[in-house]
């Protein structure tokens, strides 16, 4: 949920980026309707002209409505709402024009992706997410978009990525100075770091839990901690219970660096060594206790091990510069006219 107050240009300029980011402006429209679309006569009008092409009034507040529901939910002061959406339906207007010069660039230029690269992406999506397709499908019907809907919407995202591949990331080259100036310039980056590969063991606690409840639950825990320090594993000490017969549960967490861990979890990690362990800890799902299973030191990174990391992030940021260059080129030369 948003802040419940927004008072400076700043916040509002911050709320706006925020919203925006919310799925993607052009690609993740729902088919939804403002609150004014029940009327009896919906007025339309042409608010863009994009070369020879134009976006309608009707297009423009079924792009935003998303948003201007979220908007009111917040639940803003009248006069901080109205400057948000008047700020709000300016940026998507832009994005909209935007889309529009890509869309006509894409036409121009005879881009096209094929079904079954649509078919493939869709498949790598379900599988790097874990997926079935009846779950998408369930996920996609939950968000008010048919699988159709969603399929053009990943035919369109492939498009535009093919045109900026075409002419922008194409025309950049990352020279070995480049990587090397970038790797001198920021040596700390490269550094040996400490890991921590973590296990924990805890007992849930229900948020209505009344105090009686509460202690019950930090008594087990002590009693596990007692255990543990009398030198008992983890895997002894696992099904001890309560009186009212409330399970400790836990396993293995993975591997982290100490600023992967939340503020409280990492003061009391950062001074344990292997085969050690937290005391009781509250948390906000009940009581756990961490411990480290392996305490982890990388060596630092020579510049030919960290060159292809450089060279990603450097491309990724001249990507964004150029992309950003090359859309203001592209807007330059069309003729563009928003109608108030």
């Amino acid at each position: 949920m948003f802040l419940l107050h927004l008072k400076s240009h700043k916040q509002i300029s911050l709320f706006l980026g925020l919203v925006i980011l919310i799925g993607g402006i052009i690609s993740s429209i729902l088919p939804c309707s403002l609150e004014t679309a029940s009327a009896a006569e919906v007025v339309d009008r042409i608010v863009a002209v994009v070369n020879d092409e134009v976006i309608s009034l009707y297009e423009l507040n079924l792009t935003v409505a998303p948003y201007i529901q979220k908007l009111k939910a917040s639940q803003y002061p009248p006069d901080v709402e109205r400057q948000i959406l008047f700020e709000l339906r300016s940026q998507i207007l832009n994005e909209m024009i935007n889309q529009k010069l890509t869309d006509q660039e894409l036409k121009q230029q005879n881009i096209s992706v094929s079904e079954k690269e649509v078919d493939n992406t869709i498949e790598r999506l379900k599988e790097s997410r874990q997926i079935t397709d009846e779950e998408l499908r369930q996920l996609l019907n939950d968000q008010g978009i048919s699988y159709d809907e969603y399929r053009e919407q990943t035919k369109q995202q492939l498009l535009r990525a093919r045109l900026v591949n075409r002419e922008v990331r194409s025309k950049i080259v990352i020279t070995e100075q480049e990587i090397k100036n970038y790797y001198d310039q920021h040596i700390a980056e490269f550094a040996g770091e400490k890991k921590y590969r973590l296990r924990n063991i805890f007992i849930r606690v229900s948020p209505m839990a009344t105090d009686s409840e509460m202690s019950n639950a930090r008594n087990l825990m002590e009693s596990v901690l007692a255990e543990l320090k009398a030198g008992k594993s983890i895997d002894a000490v696992k099904d001890i219970t309560s009186d009212s017969g409330q399970q400790l549960e836990g396993g293995d967490l993975g591997e982290f660096k100490l600023e992967d861990l939340s503020s409280h979890l990492r003061e009391v990690i950062e001074e344990l060594n292997t085969g050690e362990f937290t005391p009781v800890l509250q948390e906000s799902f009940g009581y756990q206790i961490v411990f480290v299973v392996k305490k982890i030191d990388t060596a630092s990174k020579s510049l030919a091990e960290a060159s292809n990391e450089i060279e990603d992030k450097l491309f990724n940021q001249i990507v964004d510069q150029r992309y950003e260059s090359w859309l203001q080129s592209l807007r330059d030369r069309s003729h563009i006219k928003i109608i108030n």
